[in-house]
């Protein structure tokens, strides 16, 4: 049987590190030093002191290590502000406005002085006539309605407006800026009734008949 070649059969002597198994495991980390713990306290220290959520989970965690922080909760949306409902309407009766526009023809001839086209009269005819619907609208009001004025200052006068003052009964015109309180000049008192004093009507009564039609015999 012939001899292996010295050189092939001392190669086959030598194990082949490429096929050796290593039991090699990787060592832990590295400890921290002396100087580096005292660090470590330190930061834990301060951790613990300026926040009671981080003293508390050191306390609940076994051994006294420092547990991870909590995360931080997720942002909740603020709600969306609802607008103020509107106030409900009412629909006003017409028989009060009838009546009333009843009045106003009977003593001032007010719908037959709108309804004439003033174009054919001259300057002195209108006036006239305006001097007798003013006369017959003025007997109405002051027969039928206490009117007094909304406010008492003099036109003219600084007044001021507090906070929550009643915008029903006073108009602010001009340069409105901001909120209430407002400091302004009174241009017009404004005018509320007081009492109202109409006529009572007959049971069947027509409203909508504001003057009858007149025939002659």
């Amino acid at each position: 049987m012939p001899r292996a070649h010295p050189a092939l059969a001392g190669a086959a002597c030598v194990p082949d590190p490429s096929m050796a198994t290593s039991n090699h495991t990787p060592s832990p980390s590295k400890p921290p030093s002396f100087f580096g713990r005292i660090g470590l306290a330190f930061r834990a220290f301060s951790a613990v002191l300026g926040d009671a959520d981080t003293a508390a989970r050191f306390l609940a965690e076994p051994g006294g290590a420092m547990p991870p922080a909590a995360p931080a909760p997720a942002p909740v949306a603020a709600p969306a502000p609802t607008a103020a409902p509107a106030p409900p309407l009412r629909q006003a009766g017409p028989d009060s406005a009838l009546q009333l526009l009843s009045l106003l023809q009977r003593d001032a001839r007010l719908i037959d002085f709108t309804s004439e086209n003033l174009a054919d009269y001259s300057d002195a005819q209108v006036g006239a006539a305006a001097r007798l619907v003013h006369e017959g609208c003025a007997k109405v009001l002051r027969e039928h309605f206490q009117i007094v004025p909304v406010r008492a200052e003099a036109e003219g006068s600084r007044i001021a407006l507090p906070a929550g003052y009643d915008a029903a009964a006073v108009r602010v015109t001009g340069n409105v800026v901001g909120q209430p309180p407002f400091n302004g000049q009174l241009r017009h008192r404004g005018w509320r009734v007081a009492q109202v004093t109409l006529p009572q009507l007959a049971e069947g009564h027509d409203t909508r008949v504001l003057a009858p039609a007149e025939v002659e015999l």
